[in-house]
């Protein structure tokens, strides 16, 4: 626990030095509705505290949860089909690609218009920005189980379900993960913003509202809690790769 707090200290070291420049610079400026304090917005998140804790933030972290989940069983069901065949590789890794072209807040207000300001207009959007890091990534995971330990398992008479269990996967678990990292920040990003170009609730949505009433510590309090959400998430996934992930470096 000691050598874990003596590693984060530079960044907590830097992080302050940081808020102190921003807490100078905003007085400096003086003009809140345009950059507010640190302290200010703190403030903020205090004050508007019961709104963003029991509605806003868990309309988001819905949103988060559901796209990130459709994410993983559409980024693995492709990476899985890629690495199977070569035929599906070739006839898929450019499309998927080729998704990452579009722009997010050129198309989320299609979604809109097709969805409504429900949930799944903001699910489409958060797929659409975090399913490419997860297929990539896990591809590249299967991609990178060593040839020649497959081929010493077919001598013995292995299937392929027995290569794909007890080497590929193994190989792909870090990868998996350093998936989920990346997908994790980039979920809540979808989300805000398909929050952001039309809904009824989420930290997007407030944070637009806010904005309109020249709020600058209200529209700050929402991307806050995000940020926090996002960090807390991501530790949570390290700690449960540092206690899967036992083997990193052996294959």
């Amino acid at each position: 626990m000691k050598k874990a707090n003596r590693s984060n200290l530079p960044a907590l070291i830097f992080l302050f030095f940081l808020l102190i420049l921003w807490q100078f610079g905003a007085m400096k400026v003086d003009a809140a509705y345009i950059l507010p304090t640190p302290i200010q917005i703190l403030q903020k998140c205090w004050e508007l505290r019961v709104v963003l804790l029991t509605v806003h933030l868990p309309a988001t972290m819905l949103v988060t949860l559901v796209g990130l989940l459709l994410s993983l069983v559409l980024g693995l069901g492709l990476s899985i089909l890629m690495d199977a065949s070569p035929f599906w590789q070739k006839a898929l890794y450019p499309v998927v690609v080729a998704s990452q072209t579009v722009p997010t807040t050129a198309i989320a207000p299609l979604f809109v218009l097709w969805f409504g300001y429900g949930i799944w207009s903001k699910v489409l959007v958060t797929v659409l920005i975090t399913f490419f890091p997860i297929t990539i990534t896990v591809y590249d995971g299967l991609q990178s189980a060593k040839v020649e330990m497959s081929e010493l398992l077919l001598t013995y008479g292995a299937s392929k379900r027995d290569i794909f269990l007890k080497i590929k996967v193994p190989c792909t678990l870090p990868y998996f993960f350093s998936a989920i990292k990346m997908a994790i920040p980039m979920s809540i990003i979808g989300a805000a913003i398909g929050e952001w170009l039309g809904a009824q609730s989420g930290l997007g949505y407030f944070s637009r509202r806010m904005m309109t009433q020249l709020d600058g510590a209200g529209v700050f309090a929402p991307i806050l809690l995000l940020s926090v959400a996002a960090m807390l998430a991501v530790a949570i996934i390290s700690l449960i790769e540092k206690r899967v992930v036992r083997w990193r470096g052996e294959f």
